[in-house]
């Protein structure tokens, strides 16, 4: 038992770091292609490089190295060593990642080349930022984080229910504001808002997508059966409650579940093969906290 139990515990650990690697690139990415040709900054600990980077010229990845090896001091003792170890990971990662895109896409001149053209300024901070969000949603999906003020939205969001983009945007205005001191130019500090703004968007949607929930009303009279599947097969508690059906004035069995959007496919598959006729109401609840779903954060007075 105990050996299947650290076998599923392996799978687990390296499906997390296989996706923190994928987010990383895409977050990489981002960045390369579209942020640092196009000389457009955002919030974050890379956000602070990218400045360092246009005003003195230094690699921005030794500027993120350098930072967040300082706040992985305090994320050991705060959040844990399991936090550390993969953020440590990303942190590494990403280093790398950052230097060889920049080594691949750099032209003859030893620049980065402008993918979209001179003057699509707008549409590489809208890309990039959307890349950017997209591979942090990822890594955040995946117990991960890359370091910089990411580590102190993850600690907030730990105690708090903050969402991981708002808490990431409060965080990040000043930096941004600090680049108008770089090139003196409003425009430049707009488009680090609109990139800030996306970032948190495209985060937020896709950290909530996966954890949305569902609610199941099931009637049926083989609810035994349907009850045993979903709590084996699908591994998601159900609660059955006693009613009455008004038009036939005879009793019922309701099965309650709740479950994430995610798995409302194969529910319904379940439940169809055991019972074709079966009565289901599916619904979507605003949260769900509790053994299996999101835990309470809110201060007890």
């Amino acid at each position: 038992m105990n050996f299947r139990l650290n076998k599923v515990n392996l799978a687990s650990e390296v499906k997390d770091y296989f996706a923190i690697t994928i987010g990383l690139f895409c977050y990489a990415l981002g960045w390369v292609a579209f942020l640092l040709p196009y000389q457009i900054s955002t919030g974050g600990t890379t956000g602070i490089s990218a400045i360092v980077y246009y005003a003195t010229g230094v690699p921005i990845q030794y500027t993120y190295f350098l930072i967040n090896v300082v706040l992985m001091l305090f994320a050991f003792k705060i959040l844990g060593p399991k936090f550390s170890i993969k953020t440590t990971f990303a942190i590494i990662m990403l280093t790398f990642m950052l230097e060889i895109m920049q080594i691949v896409m750099k032209d003859e001149t030893g620049n980065l080349p402008q993918i979209l053209g001179p003057g699509q300024d707008f549409m590489a901070c809208l890309i990039g930022a959307a890349m950017c969000g997209a591979g942090l949603g990822i890594v955040f999906n995946n117990n991960g984080s890359t370091g910089g003020t990411d580590i102190i939205a993850a600690i907030i969001n730990k105690y708090r229910d903050v969402t991981l983009g708002r808490m990431i945007m409060i965080c990040d205005v000043f930096i941004i504001s600090s680049c108008y001191f770089i090139f003196h130019d409003w425009r430049r500090v707009i488009f680090g808002f609109v990139t800030l703004f996306v970032i948190g968007f495209v985060l937020d949607y896709i950290v909530n997508s996966v954890r949305q929930s569902v609610q199941f009303l099931i009637i049926s009279k083989e609810y035994e059966k349907i009850a045993d599947c979903i709590s084996r097969d699908a591994r998601r508690g159900v609660t059955v409650l006693h009613g009455m059906g008004w038009y036939s004035k005879q009793d019922v069995k309701v099965l309650v579940v709740l479950a994430y959007k995610r798995q409302s496919i194969e529910i319904f598959r379940l439940v169809k093969q055991i019972d074709p006729n079966a009565f289901i109401s599916q619904s979507q609840v605003i949260g769900v906290y509790g053994e299996g779903f999101d835990r309470l954060k809110v201060k007890v007075k």
